[in-house]
């Protein structure tokens, strides 16, 4: 992940919009602030698209490096933040499709027994119902899943949605209706 501190003269509170002008014009610390202020929504939406946070941590990161490389081309159509989410969404579904598929679990080796857990059946079942969701998550299209995580994980809008993706407002309600409705199929056994 890029690391870096903000200086302590820059301050935090200026909003996206100048901090951008100021990272445009080659203010690394101004483009520092947005990394910091953007990177763990980022990282969440890139750990749910993906599911593994060290690819979730490079399609951020690999966002952020196109981000800083195309800041003079920004036109300021869209808010920065639905900019940086329309790159990492992008960057999580080239990734998707240039991974390998998974293996069948008959070919994963059986976990060393470990510590004993103070209630190893809850956690059990909670690690069930994760992978459940995850492989539900992963059943649904690519814009089905980036709009029900766009909306149910990130909590945004339906209009920055629509930017994010590129879409119509109502192309989202409906992707997240059928969204919604495979994942309650998928998770019936689970209620």
């Amino acid at each position: 992940m890029i690391e870096r501190t903000a200086s302590p003269r820059l301050g935090c509170d200026l909003p996206d919009r100048l901090l951008v002008v100021r990272a445009a014009e080659g203010d690394e610390d101004s483009f520092a602030v947005l990394v910091q202020r953007h990177s763990r929504s980022l990282l969440t939406l890139a750990r749910c698209m993906l599911g593994n946070p060290q690819d979730a941590e490079e399609a951020v990161q690999d966002a952020f490096i196109s981000a800083w490389r195309h800041l003079p081309e920004y036109r300021h159509r869209a808010e920065f933040r639905t900019w940086m989410y329309r790159i990492t969404v992008n960057r999580c579904q080239t990734m998707r499709h240039r991974r390998p598929p998974p293996l069948p679990l008959d070919t994963v080796a059986e976990p060393a027994a470990g510590d004993a857990w103070s209630q190893p059946a809850r956690t059990a079942e909670q690690d069930a119902v994760t992978n459940a969701l995850s492989r539900a998550l992963a059943e649904l299209d690519d814009g089905q899943r980036v709009c029900w995580i766009l909306r149910e994980v990130q909590g945004l809008p339906y209009k920055e949605i629509a930017h994010v993706t590129r879409t119509g407002e109502q192309t989202v309600r409906g992707r997240l209706f059928r969204a919604r409705r495979s994942l309650q199929e998928a998770m019936g056994p689970w209620r």
